[in-house]
């Protein structure tokens, strides 16, 4: 469908008539191939700019999916770096791949855990969470249980950390794409089951970071300047920083 080497029409229409953790399942050998995958254009960036804010131990990549954020990880960590997501099929992709990730001359050791973020399976451990992509996953009502799972897995002080894309200029192409996205992906799940929850617009910076703060975290936003600036000169893309409290 994006390369010779990616998913068919066919393969993507029976993977989006599929629950999430199936159609990921099934999507998980071809995935890299799509533009789903966080490309390093995000990654480099945003390695760069996290790196000032450390240093960091152990880190955890929350919907970690094939792993390409286990591997930004893997530049800011010292020890450790674990990923976590509920879908078999995209962690066996993870580890198949982990040697090829990119990583700091003595790497931390990486491990891989299937859990749902909704309910992570760790002690407060981690002095870095990272996410990427992953939000339109969970609906609105499900985001306070998602940050407080983060919240409970980092050590005080441990920070949650992710890139939020300015939003879509009212009217322009992208913006009218990815509500036609939205709309289509909503008739979709009243008329098919099980459900596949991916939604462009429903994360709000606003929102986000009012149940940020509600949950226990200090929030601040820094620009990602690499990125560059929109005409007005906001930042094309921003560092959500949470940074754990108590």
């Amino acid at each position: 469908m994006f390369s010779s080497s990616g998913p068919t029409f066919r393969e993507l229409t029976v993977q989006a008539l599929s629950s999430v953790q199936h159609g990921y399942d099934l999507l998980a050998p071809t995935f890299d191939e799509t533009p789903f995958r966080t490309p390093d254009r995000i990654l480099d960036p945003f390695v760069r700019a996290v790196g000032p804010l450390g240093p960091f131990r152990s880190g955890l990549d929350v919907c970690c999916g094939t792993g390409a954020g286990v591997g930004a990880l893997r530049r800011l960590c010292e020890e450790r770096v674990t990923g976590v997501d509920f879908s078999e099929g995209m962690l066996a992709e993870a580890r198949a791949t982990a040697g090829s990730l990119p990583g700091a001359p003595l790497s931390p050791r990486v491990s891989w855990v299937q859990a749902d973020a909704r309910a992570l399976p760790f002690a407060p451990v981690f002095d870095l969470a990272v996410s990427f992509g992953a939000f339109g996953h969970f609906l609105p009502r499900e985001r306070p249980e998602l940050f407080a799972q983060v919240h409970r897995s980092l050590r005080p002080g441990g920070m949650f950390v992710f890139p939020l894309p300015a939003p879509p200029r009212v009217g322009s192409r992208l913006y009218w794409a990815l509500w036609g996205f939205d709309a289509a992906m909503r008739v979709r799940n009243l008329l098919w089951r099980p459900t596949f929850v991916m939604y462009y617009r429903t994360f709000p910076l606003s929102e986000v970071r009012d149940e940020l703060t509600r949950t226990g975290f200090s929030v601040e936003l820094l620009p990602v300047e690499e990125l560059g600036r929109l005409p007005d000169g906001s930042p094309r893309c921003r560092l959500v920083v949470a940074r754990r409290r108590g």
